[in-house]
């Protein structure tokens, strides 16, 4: 698509909004402010580099068989480049411990910023900022399914120790950047039949996170973050870190509580969550996922959902205390397209939003004129958002439309597919 033709949608595009007092060129100005943390596990199915011929537990599964995954941290740091290419605006990484770059053999009740070093002097050079999640899975201390919730005291002192130095390494990624860095703590705890006793596992759960935050560390680097989940693989009939329990944790403790679309009942949504939560909570934590039956964790694409999350987060002003990371993995599409697909799409839905004018429709809400809040909600989505999206993508220097395709194919071609080849041992 060419530049002018571009230049006279926007024009028209902005005309339009300006209908209802919208300025198109500030709204974009405060989509550029939002960060999007993608996850690093979408680029080489979970594996990690601590121990990658570990088998993935806590309920994990990854389907496919793609060509291109990464083995090494340059790999899967180029691939993560190559996506970033293909996206607008300037972001953040997000990375679990099980990724350190060291040629140092360490556990993860032994990890130290150094072990992380390369990954800051990348995002440096990047530009991007780094949020971390401590990895209470895929582990030999974590193979009956339970962690810090474990009965034996030495197993949970392990999960401890690494819950403490997984801290430091946060506070340092956020020292190091310039920018908080969120430190999410999901554990995977739970039991795959019916249990006698749920309330022991709770409190040592608990027990466990006080020990772990008993530190003070500089809220200027990093936040904590305790994630929620109804139930994994393994674990179908009770988990320890239920929603109940740590949205008591969260408010109790002043942590921010993980919100990972996931995570709730088949027919339970978390945008409906959001207003009610951000008049308690410290702050939000959101992993934009998709699930599918269950905790799938499918690539993000634009339905009602997704929408219906950025329309909670821009009506009620709550990006300033949302974080927005992305939790999905696919090895049975090219490992960059989904990238670009999640987070485009997670953009897109803020942009939707923002686009709306909120106080007008708040404006006629209150005045009880719901004939004119369905009518006019309705023909906004015929509005011509795409010319503003467009605009946005070329002015940020990435692809229009459909075109990054083009450009995931020619990597794929250039460089997965011998990266393949390679692995497997094919001249």
């Amino acid at each position: 698509m060419g530049n002018e033709k571009l230049q006279q949608q926007y024009a028209w595009a902005k005309e339009e909004y300006a209908k209802y007092g919208v300025n198109v060129d500030d709204v974009l100005k405060r989509l550029a402010d939002v960060k999007i943390s993608m996850h690093c596990w979408q680029g080489d199915d979970v594996t990690g580099f601590m121990n990658p011929d570990q088998e993935l537990t806590g309920g994990i599964s990854v389907t496919g068989n793609y060509p291109g995954a990464a083995h090494t941290p340059e790999q899967l740091r180029q691939d993560l480049e190559k996506a970033f290419s293909l996206i607008p605006g300037k972001h953040k990484v997000n990375l679990h411990a099980m990724y350190v770059d060291t040629d140092e053999k360490v556990d993860l009740d032994e990890i130290e910023p150094a072990h992380y070093a390369k990954w800051v002097d990348w995002a440096k050079g990047q530009g991007l900022g780094l949020d971390f999640n401590p990895t209470f899975f895929s582990h030999p201390n974590s193979e009956d399914g339970f962690t810090l919730s474990h009965p034996d005291k030495k197993i949970r002192d392990f999960w401890i120790e690494h819950g403490k130095r997984a801290r430091k390494v946060a506070a340092y990624f956020g020292e190091e950047l310039g920018q908080t860095s969120v430190n999410n703590f999901w554990v995977p705890d739970g039991f795959k039949d019916n249990p006698i006793d749920r309330l022991a596992p709770r409190k040592r759960l608990m027990e466990s996170l006080d020990t772990i935050f008993a530190e003070e560390l500089d809220r200027k680097y990093t936040l904590d973050a305790v994630e929620s989940k109804l139930f994994g693989l393994g674990a179908e009939a009770y988990t320890v870190g239920s929603h109940e329990f740590y949205m008591g944790y969260g408010i109790t403790r002043n942590k921010l509580i993980c919100m990972d679309a996931g995570h709730f009942h088949p027919t339970e949504v978390i945008s409906n969550k959001l207003s009610s939560l951000s008049l308690f909570s410290e702050g939000i934590l959101l992993h934009v996922s998709r699930p599918v039956r269950w905790d799938s964790d499918h690539v993000v694409i634009m339905d009602d959902e997704l929408q219906e999350i950025g329309r909670e987060l821009v009506r009620n002003d709550l990006l300033g205390k949302t974080h927005i990371g992305l939790d999905f993995f696919d090895a049975t599409i090219n490992r960059v397209a989904a990238w670009v697909i999640g987070t485009r799409n997670t953009l897109k839905s803020l942009l939707k939003a923002m686009l709306e004018p909120t106080e007008y429709l708040r404006k006629i809400e209150l005045d009880g004129d719901y004939t004119t809040r369905l009518a006019l909600t309705e023909e906004l989505k015929d509005f011509p958002f795409t010319a503003v999206w467009d605009y946005y993508c070329e002015t940020q220097n990435v692809p229009v439309r459909e075109a990054w395709l083009k450009e995931v194919k020619d990597y794929e071609e250039k460089v997965l597919v011998k990266r393949s080849e390679e692995a497997i041992g094919i001249e």
